[in-house]
């Protein structure tokens, strides 16, 4: 990439995150390595850069002569995992994922290509009713079985453990740290804890199989390149956890556009997937309420996976305070209507 390219920023709500692309040592290595990645595969990059900085990430959209624009991300350390996680799931469930252009582990940076239309942006260019998110629910099931056996090998890529028996661990570790909680919240976390507890047992005795939670799958977060497929991305915020843990943040952002009443209809969509392994409906529905619960836990360790402050300066508090909305949430009963 030529010395003389040029960028715009968008810092978005966060003018003063934090992030490597300030230093010029970091992003000139970083340009010079998107433009290696790019040549190994005969491209070249042609246009602005369109740079966005968040505390969890850098992102760049590249344009490229004669195709579609690529895709540079940054992590920090504690989601540098996201590249070598986002190439081995290329290989176990290429037709669900993106495949990386490039990857550089070490730094965690990664170079992708696009994906096609934005499922948000589908959204609004066209009338979309619940039966695609009961599609997009059934495929990305179908996409977290695949991956049931390979758990160990996620979690040996550096995926966060946040499976039923290590959440009482998550959670104590949460609480602790967390600077944005207020003492009568705390309190009532600490008052929690023996339920959790429990929660995270029968949740476990379940017997549904531990698999790849990508934490934040709402419709920013995955492609709708035509009828009937989808591509999933973005997996800074994922853990090997309960699989059911996945299902609140899609849920939620479906019932902001239908209703609540849409809750229990997608839901059952969901974990049709899941019927065939000798576990009665009511034992599943089981299940998403406890998982619906404790998978605050993982929202809430996400907003801790950013790029280290300056000496000398702290994290923004609203970013604690994202972290303690989300521990709160594990106080939220689940908002499925009970079976008639």
């Amino acid at each position: 990439m030529r010395d003389d390219v040029r960028w715009t920023v968008d810092r978005g709500r966060y003018e003063d995150a934090v992030t490597p692309w300030e230093q010029e040592s970091w992003r000139t290595a970083a340009l010079a390595w998107v433009a290696d990645g790019l040549a190994a595969h005969g491209l070249r990059a042609a246009g602005p850069l369109e740079v966005r900085l968040r505390p969890w990430s850098v992102l760049a959209r590249v344009p490229v002569a004669g195709r579609p624009a690529v895709w540079f991300k940054a992590n920090p350390p504690a989601s540098g995992f996201e590249g070598v996680l986002t190439a081995a799931l290329a290989r176990w469930v290429p037709r669900h994922v993106l495949a990386p252009l490039a990857v550089d582990a070490d730094r965690g940076w990664s170079l992708l290509p696009d994906g096609g239309a934005l499922f948000r942006d589908v959204l609004e260019r066209q009338a979309v009713g619940p039966e695609t998110w009961e599609g997009l629910l059934r495929q990305y099931a179908d996409m977290q079985r695949a991956l049931v056996p390979h758990t160990q090998e996620i979690a040996r890529l550096g995926v966060p453990d946040a499976t039923p028996g290590q959440m009482p661990r998550v959670f104590d570790e949460l609480v602790a740290r967390n600077t944005g909680l207020r003492p009568a919240d705390r309190s009532r976390l600490d008052r929690l804890r023996p339920r959790l507890l429990d929660w995270c047992a029968e949740l476990a005795d379940l017997g549904v199989p531990d698999s790849l939670d990508h934490a934040d799958l709402h419709d920013g977060q995955l492609f709708h390149p035509e009828p009937g497929r989808y591509t999933f991305f973005d997996w800074g915020d994922a853990t090997v956890s309960h699989p059911f843990c996945s299902l609140h943040v899609t849920a939620r952002r479906a019932a902001e556009r239908y209703g609540p009443g849409v809750m229990a209809r997608l839901r059952d969509a969901y974990l049709e997937p899941w019927t065939d392994d000798g576990r009665t409906t009511a034992e599943l529905r089981r299940a998403v309420d406890l998982a619906w619960r404790l998978s605050a836990l993982g929202r809430a360790r996400a907003w801790g996976g950013l790029f280290p402050a300056a000496p000398g300066t702290t994290a923004s508090p609203a970013l604690s305070e994202h972290s303690a909305q989300s521990l709160l949430e594990l106080l939220d009963e689940p908002p499925f209507e009970p079976p008639s």
